[in-house]
């Protein structure tokens, strides 16, 4: 549905959305504009079935001073049927996961539920918020228990009303990320949540594709979002290397959600489009440099530019001159430092005559003028 469409619905029209609040509060952090990008590790499957892999994960995602990090919630029985044939095997030859069954794709991604704990106890030792993707009812009333600080949607699933609404019960802030969603279905979603009470929702923009190509990610759509449904906007992003992301920051995206690996040479299912730790790191530090030089409106001095005025060009005596000598261009010129009148008085003084004698390489002031 385009955005016209959409809009010719008095019921769908902007006023119909709260005011969007200043700061969203996960854990000891608040996401908001005026505080640093959330950067959330996202585990998914490459743990490789192994639970020690996913712990040093979490210590890795730590070390690069990511503030979350976030896990998947179901079984293979949870997600498909345990088929061989037809739309349950992944024929795309563009797929990383071409040959698969879904079954067995998701049997081999999937976290073992009995891994969570650890896994959440982990992050908070480790001062990180941990949380989840839920993928059905059973999930939401594990991760419940569980006392997980918020809860996300997965683009596949942002068209799940009822799951939504299950999450939203939970009283808990909401991701949502939004992938392949037309607007009237992210604004199905979000109303859904907010009809059960949730005002602290975040949608992610998001391609899905595996790897996502820059051309394709559609950044400027992330301040279109913030402004038509009044939340705040992150980036789920699975492009390569770290560019998207810092524009996405400078767009005014809050969140940035990337795939996580030990090291993509090691595979996994998700290795191939996952950053390493240096590049996590690289990643934490190059948003926050973009969200420090937002800063704000600002023209003229800033704070840091007072001592550089000293070398704008200004008005200087260059040749010396006698009281009642005429100002031409051979004795008056705009040079460097700035500590003479600015270059626009240039041509008050040209043709008249200097009040005193004066040196060259004396700055001009008005009380040289007759």
């Amino acid at each position: 549905m385009t955005v016209r469409l959409w809009f010719r619905r008095p019921e769908n029209r902007i006023n119909y959305f709260p005011m969007m609040k200043s700061f969203i509060q996960l854990g000891k952090y608040r996401l908001g504009p005026g505080y640093p990008p959330f950067i959330v590790a996202e585990l998914s499957g490459n743990h490789n079935q192994s639970l020690d892999r996913a712990l040093e994960l979490v210590r890795a995602a730590a070390k690069a001073k990511v503030q979350g990090v976030k896990i998947q919630t179901y079984t293979a029985d949870t997600m498909t049927l345990d088929l061989n044939e037809k739309e349950f095997l992944i024929n795309d030859q563009e797929s990383l996961w071409k040959g698969k069954t879904l079954y067995k794709l998701y049997q081999e991604a999937h976290t073992p539920w009995d891994w969570h704990k650890p896994i959440f106890d982990l992050c908070r030792e480790l001062g990180l918020v941990g949380f989840s993707t839920p993928f059905d009812a059973s999930a939401v009333d594990f991760l419940v228990k569980l006392e997980v600080p918020c809860f996300k949607i997965a683009s596949f699933e942002n068209i799940d009303i009822p799951l939504i609404r299950k999450v939203a019960a939970a009283g808990k802030p909401l991701i949502i990320s939004t992938g392949m969603a037309e607007i009237a279905e992210l604004d199905e979603a979000i109303r859904t949540a907010r009809q059960v009470g949730i005002e602290d929702i975040i949608l992610l923009k998001c391609t899905s594709t595996y790897p996502a190509s820059p051309e394709n990610s559609n950044i400027m759509t992330i301040p279109h979002m913030r402004e038509l449904f009044k939340v705040q906007v992150g980036l789920s992003d699975h492009s390569l290397g770290i560019g998207v992301a810092v524009a996405g920051v400078a767009l005014g995206a809050t969140m940035i959600e990337k795939h996580f690996t030990l090291d993509r040479s090691e595979s996994g299912v998700d290795a191939a489009f996952s950053m390493e730790p240096a590049e996590m790191k690289a990643l934490v530090e190059e948003t926050t440099r973009a969200w420090q030089a937002l800063g704000k409106i600002c023209y003229g001095f800033t704070a840091g530019e007072h001592q550089a005025a000293k070398f704008r060009r200004s008005l200087y005596i260059v040749e010396d001159m006698k009281e009642g000598e005429v100002f031409t261009p051979r004795n008056l010129r705009a040079i460097r430092p700035g500590l003479g009148l600015a270059p626009k008085y240039y041509d008050i003084f040209i043709g008249k005559k200097v009040s005193r004698d004066v040196r060259h390489g004396t700055p001009l002031s008005w009380d040289m003028l007759c």
